[in-house]
């Protein structure tokens, strides 16, 4: 799993999964869900993300090592 924020786009990138992207959807006009061959969602795209989430408060918990 990845995440990754570019600042000068204000842009927030999760990757779920390095799997093969074979479309690109639009979940509404400011996230975009990118899918594999069987339709399973690999990454997801925010566009105006700090106005969007809470990216001071970034926190993972429960991952195993």
């Amino acid at each position: 799993m990845k995440l990754e924020y570019f600042e000068d786009t204000d842009t927030l990138y999760i990757e779920f999964d390095a799997r093969h992207i074979v479309e690109t959807r639009d979940l509404d006009e400011n996230t975009l869900l990118d899918l594999d061959a069987a339709g399973n969602i690999c990454a997801i795209t925010f566009e105006h993300a700090s106005k969007r989430t809470d990216l001071d408060r970034v926190r993972i918990s429960g991952l195993a090592a």
